[in-house]
């Protein structure tokens, strides 16, 4: 178990309340413990993955994801804790399931014939489809035939691989390269950059990266819908039977459609390229809170201009902004920085925008004295998106390069390496998706000039 996977797994145990101190398995747990195994120990010992379709640490610095919302609420019927060990990949995932480190894993693990052979799987949860990925602008192969001249590249041990193994055999100049030191959301990240053609990506995946790499494509789909499971040592038929009845229950109480909405049901990106619409509804929406961001500005020693580009990039200037991730109104707060800065109704445009710069405010006082402005409004702005925790990683991560730590410049050179596990591996926090704060704060300082140069016309 390498450093960074521990550092993850004592912030996920210290993060949530009923989660149990970590401690190693002993020889006594190896192999199935199961059902029983696991009521004797008052702990579900769970594998997954640092990714955003399965666990990760979001911006309040606790842990959450598809996988870890599901797994915690089965644990949770059990009357049991829940401990999650993170391993780097899905080939890590199973073999330390093999080797017997944990009761089950929940890792976006697509249900195949050929893991079935050596492990139990779980209830089919959620459907996915593979799909090729590519760059619009590089290559949009249409077929399988098309995809023989180009460098494909997919994770290893995975169900990708099983997948392009049985069209080879009616294309046998089909060739692909499987990698043990990525995982899939690195691959695309490298797709984008031009670095590679095209991978192989489940559907959810491919949806939830396109909205930051909007340049990706998936042409065609590789595979017909497939499920993921959660899967399980040989012997684990009772613990399997649970989580069968547990999972029945959970869907037909609707708590499944709930949960796969606020990681996959993501709201409208606006697109920045289309100024026109930011100008017209600087006239039709901003006047009505024009006032509320000048308070709150004045009251935390903010720019007005500053705030209001902010809360245009949160919510277009919604009071009644909703994303299924869970966070709320103009200024998109979740609900543990609501509480935190005091806010009782997130909907309420003057209690969520004062929330907002207070909350605004209070990382600017997060950084050393050697951050001054404007670096230390965008740091904080980058802190605001991402989290204070992630951005500390990052300011580690500049000083191991010789970047300076305080200077936004530099800042966003090495935010987007949160996501390359070659880093994240090794940093305090874990994976993060670090392109997603550097176009934060563009759009916000985008939308900034903007504003002023027509709200400068307007007084003319």
């Amino acid at each position: 178990m390498s450093r960074n996977t521990l550092a993850v797994i004592i912030l996920a145990a210290i993060a949530a309340a009923a989660y149990l101190a970590i401690d190693a398995y002993t020889e006594r747990d190896a192999g199935a413990r199961g059902l029983e195994g696991v009521r004797d120990s008052g702990r579900l010992v769970v594998l997954t993955r640092n990714a955003p379709t399965t666990y990760y640490i979001g911006r309040d610095g606790e842990p959450t994801g598809p996988e870890h919302d599901l797994a915690r609420a089965f644990a949770e019927a059990l009357g049991v804790a829940v401990e999650f060990r993170v391993a780097p990949t899905v080939d890590a995932v199973i073999d330390g399931l093999r080797h017997g480190e944990a009761d089950l894993a929940a890792a976006g693990l697509t249900i195949t014939a050929e893991r079935r052979e050596a492990f139990l799987f779980g209830p089919p949860y959620q459907p996915v489809t593979q799909q090729v990925v590519c760059r619009r602008d590089n290559v949009q192969p249409e077929s399988v035939a098309e995809l023989e001249d180009l460098e494909i590249v997919v994770i290893a041990s995975s169900s990708y691989v099983e997948r392009l193994e049985a069209l080879r055999r009616d294309h046998p100049e089909l060739t692909w390269r499987a990698t043990e030191d990525a995982d899939t959301e690195t691959l695309l990240h490298k797709v984008w950059l031009g670095e590679i053609d095209c991978t192989v990506a489940d559907s959810t995946i491919v949806d939830i990266n396109r909205r930051y790499y909007p340049e990706l494509i998936a042409p065609f789909n590789l595979s017909r819908e497939q499920s993921l499971g959660w899967l399980l040592p040989a012997g684990s038929d009772a613990l399997r039977e649970a989580a069968a009845e547990w999972l029945d229950g959970y869907r037909e109480e609707g708590r499944l459609a709930r949960l796969q909405e606020r990681y996959y049901g993501f709201f409208e990106v606006f697109d920045y390229v289309d100024i026109a619409r930011y100008i017209r509804r600087i006239d039709e929406r901003l006047p009505r809170f024009r006032s509320l961001f000048q308070q709150a500005a004045r009251e935390h020693d903010l720019p007005p201009l500053l705030l209001a580009a902010q809360g245009y990039q949160e919510s277009h200037w919604r009071a009644d902004a909703r994303s299924p991730t869970g966070v709320r109104g103009i200024m998109m707060l979740t609900e543990a920085t609501a509480e935190a800065m005091g806010v009782d109704d997130r909907l309420d445009p003057a209690q969520s925008i004062m929330g907002g710069a207070r909350y605004l405010a209070h990382l600017r006082t997060r950084f050393d004295d050697e951050v001054t402005e404007p670096d230390r409004t965008w740091l904080a702005l980058a802190a605001y998106n991402i989290g204070r925790a992630h951005l500390h990683d990052a300011q580690t991560l500049a000083r191991q390069k010789g970047l300076s730590p305080y200077h936004w410049r530099d800042i966003k050179q090495v935010l987007p390496l949160l996501a390359d596990p070659q880093y994240y591996r090794e940093l305090k926090y874990g994976y993060a998706r670090g392109t997603e704060p550097v176009r934060y704060v563009a759009r916000v300082r985008e939308y900034l000039h903007v504003l002023r140069g027509q709200l400068q016309q307007a007084s003319r």
